[in-house]
């Protein structure tokens, strides 16, 4: 009974508490970005493995909500935490360019519609060791969502902006490849990108333009 209350409670506490993170982030942010800035583009494909070998995707929170109409085995407040790869190309044979990590929550009683809140861990190329909080609305039936940059770290420090997010294909039942546009509006002040580790991925092949 103890394990049934904390799966009830949980997604509630994380919605608020990733809420509360979000909106922080996002004044302090947008009052920086006000003052003038730049804006970074960067392109990567998100691979979401929900089952089966490589899986990057596990269910923590069985909703306590009613059968999701709209998506068949799913509930109203199903969990998932994710630690998803992100590639150059939509393979999974890519170029590696880091991961994204953080959760989803079907938020939506009869809308195909995930509540997402992430950070994009940067591995590779001239923004290696840098970092990009993402949260929003995701509309799994629609062909482009859009999500808000609401922070970041290194030299995404105080960043906003947002990301065109698509599903790219299905690549099996279990494994979804989404495609991200990321638009990251940074202050003039901030930080330059990290210096490489040897070895790292060249600039170019992040998909990397500055505009």
């Amino acid at each position: 009974m103890a394990f049934v209350s904390m799966a009830a409670s949980m997604p509630r506490a994380v919605f608020i508490a990733s809420l509360v993170a979000a909106l922080a982030m996002a004044a302090a942010g947008g009052a920086a970005a006000a003052r003038g800035g730049r804006v970074i583009h960067l392109r990567f494909y998100m691979h979401d493995i929900t089952g089966g070998p490589g899986q990057t995707a596990v269910q923590v929170v069985k909703g306590p909500g009613p059968a999701h109409p709209a998506m068949p085995g799913s509930h109203f407040g199903d969990t998932t935490v994710i630690d998803d790869a992100l590639t150059e190309g939509d393979s999974a044979a890519s170029r590696p360019l880091g991961r994204a990590q953080g959760a989803y929550t079907l938020a939506s009683l009869g809308e195909p519609v995930l509540w997402v809140s992430m950070t994009v861990v940067l591995t590779g190329g001239a923004y290696n060791g840098s970092t990009i909080a993402v949260v929003g609305r995701d509309d799994v039936s629609a062909s482009v969502r859009e999500l808000a940059v609401v922070g970041g770290t290194g030299a995404f420090r105080r960043a906003t902006g947002h990301v065109l997010w698509r599903t790219a294909r299905m690549e099996s039942r279990d494994h979804m490849v989404l495609e991200l546009d990321v638009y990251a509006t940074v202050p003039g002040a901030s930080p330059p990108p990290p210096p490489r580790a040897a070895g790292a991925v060249r600039q170019e092949g992040l998909n990397l333009f500055n505009l």
